[in-house]
């Protein structure tokens, strides 16, 4: 005999609230990523160019802050507009079931109708959603239009992202900055590659922690899209340097 189907009243699932740090975990790796690989890739290109560390310090840090200002203003702009976006489709979602209540509820059914519920089950769900119009709302934003709330501040996510740009783009500067102050007897571009290196590999490891991937593989991934970028830049820069300078 067929068991009868009921529905299970909603109930909110308690779920861990992520810290601040985590929650913007992910413009952080992004925006350190970006940061460590175009500041190497400067650099990189500096010295295929034959160009003076003063020179790479300038460069190196006129690029940090005017892509890492730009980089973060367009994080905010972008998280701004999607939550103005989801914002003006809400309002719309609540005009049309002030308005046109009977089709919106037909597409609440239809909704349900696919996901597999049917007779006096689906009557009942459908009478449940838009029993609440603030529930009915939720339900059509999301499986309707696919669109849900973002609760990360568009401010916060731009700042976090210049932080990062900053902090980790100013790895591949480091040794020159300190070479100037305090002449360095060792091959600065070698130690500046592989201290570049250790800083792709954490914050590729820190990567894998916001796509739930493989460590290693966050790790080397991140690494070899910067060893690209940076030889790249590095046969640019001495490819122009020699064609300019005869």
């Amino acid at each position: 005999m067929e068991k009868s189907k009921t529905l299970v009243p909603h109930k909110d699932i308690e779920h861990a609230e992520p810290s601040k740090l985590e929650k913007y975990l992910g413009e952080f790796v992004y925006g350190g990523i970006d940061g460590c690989v175009t500041t190497f890739a400067v650099v990189a290109g500096s010295v295929g160019a034959g160009l003076d560390s003063a020179i790479i310090i300038i460069l190196g840090f006129a690029n940090l802050l005017a892509d890492g200002f730009s980089m973060s203003v367009g994080a905010y702009l972008s998280s701004k507009s999607e939550r103005d976006n989801y914002s003006k489709h809400r309002k719309r979602e609540y005009w049309e079931i002030k308005h046109m209540p009977e089709d919106e509820k037909e597409e609440i059914r239809v909704i349900y109708q696919e996901k597999g519920f049917d007779g006096e089950l689906l009557d009942q769900v459908v009478e449940t959603i838009t029993s609440d119009r603030d529930r009915w709302v939720d339900v059509m934003m999301k499986d309707e239009l696919g669109m849900m709330k973002d609760h990360k501040s568009p401010l916060i996510i731009g700042f976090v992202t210049y932080i990062s740009f900053i902090s980790i783009g100013l790895i591949p500067l480091l040794f020159y900055v300190w070479d100037y102050f305090q002449p360095i007897e060792q091959d600065l571009f070698l130690l500046t590659s592989l201290l570049t290196g250790l800083g792709f590999i954490i914050i590729g490891l820190l990567k894998t922690y916001v796509n739930e991937t493989k460590m290693w593989k966050g790790a080397l991934e991140t690494l070899f899209l910067g060893a690209i970028a940076a030889v790249v830049a590095y046969y640019v820069g001495d490819i122009l340097e020699q064609l300019l300078s005869k």
